[in-house]
């Protein structure tokens, strides 16, 4: 393992360097539609061994006291080494002004945020997977 790097900036992955994200997803997104999403995202943090993705977090944002935190993953051949919690720190660090840092995890995951300083909320979501493969839209599933 090289020594990791950390990016912040838009266009600083190129979908080649993603592989093996995504584990256990249904329907994953593809490397470009990574990259299309954490570059339009308010903020990012990518790690990196080399020049190979192994991790990134994103927050969404109203830009002013609300952000959101849909996405943070590690390759599964570096987890457990803390490079998860660094890349929650180093983008806590950047919404450092925000009223409210929010995220949805599943239940097995709870006690991990809660060790980086989360609280349990309450939440509901919607997941359209059709958004990544084409098919029925949320609209659609909600009989809308």
């Amino acid at each position: 393992m090289d020594e990791l790097t950390y990016l912040t900036g838009r266009g600083a992955v190129a979908p080649g360097q993603i592989e093996g994200m995504f584990v256990g997803w249904p329907s994953p997104p593809s490397p470009q539609q990574l990259v299309a999403v954490m570059d339009g995202s308010y903020r990012r943090v990518w790690a990196l061994d080399g020049d190979r993705v192994i991790g990134y977090i994103n927050a969404i944002s109203d830009g002013v006291l609300n952000a959101f935190i849909p996405w943070l993953e590690v390759h599964p051949d570096y987890q457990g080494r803390g490079i998860g919690t660094e890349l929650v720190r180093r983008l806590l660090a950047q919404l450092d002004d925000m009223y409210a840092v929010d995220l949805c995890c599943d239940p097995g995951m709870l006690p991990y945020y809660e060790k980086l300083g989360f609280t349990r909320l309450a939440g509901a979501g919607l997941r359209n997977p059709g958004a990544l493969t084409g098919g029925e839209t949320a609209k659609t599933l909600a009989g809308l």
